[in-house]
């Protein structure tokens, strides 16, 4: 199972304020809900998922700025795709927080 940070950038925008896309590219993750596991966070969103899910639905997050008019989109991703053993957002956070409790 992949995971991926991915933070998606409009350039161009008419104020600062990116709130409308990302809440536009949130209603595309809950429309994806059944292929993908997403969390929002401050700075960026988190996909998990099979990993041609993950790219599949970073291709339409990607596509939301133009749709909405912007011409030019940065799109940062970073992935962990890790194939040893089975891991997800929740267990990797769940580690820390047992090392934590030593």
């Amino acid at each position: 199972m992949a995971i991926a940070d991915i933070t998606i950038i409009p350039i161009g925008t008419e104020t600062p304020s990116v709130s409308e896309y990302i809440a536009q590219i949130q209603k595309v993750l809950e429309e994806n809900s059944d292929r993908v596991t997403y969390r929002l966070t401050p700075m960026s969103t988190l996909i998990e998922g099979d990993l041609k899910d993950v790219f599949e639905v970073i291709e339409q997050l990607h596509e939301v700025p133009f749709q909405k008019g912007i011409k030019r989109v940065a799109t940062n991703i970073r992935i962990d795709d890790r194939r040893d053993k089975k891991s997800t957002m929740e267990s990797k956070l769940a580690s820390v927080e047992a090392k934590m409790s030593k």
